[in-house]
């Protein structure tokens, strides 16, 4: 992913500007691995491959993305509800 289109994107839910953070980059300077997250909302979108993630929270699996961020050495709240936050 280019970081240009890092512009065009908001949080699905309230429309605000997501704060990015890239974990690796290809040699050409794409995005292949990242997070953002916004700000206003707390919740996180994954970039992986190059891809942001950002489906709503009833389309998500907390099971398939834990071990993306465990990776990147971060986790989820532990909470009953679906929806995707980060520990503060």
């Amino acid at each position: 992913m280019k970081d240009s289109f890092l512009d065009k994107l908001c949080c699905p839910v309230d429309k605000q500007e997501p704060k990015s953070e890239v974990f690796k980059r290809h040699e050409n300077g794409d995005i292949l691995e990242g997070l953002l997250t916004c700000p206003s909302c707390r919740r996180y979108y994954p970039i992986v491959y190059g891809v942001p993630i950002m489906t709503p929270d009833e389309y998500r699996e907390k099971a398939l993305e834990e071990p993306i961020l465990k990776k990147w050495g971060l986790a989820l709240e532990n909470s009953e509800e679906k929806v995707f936050l980060l520990e503060q």
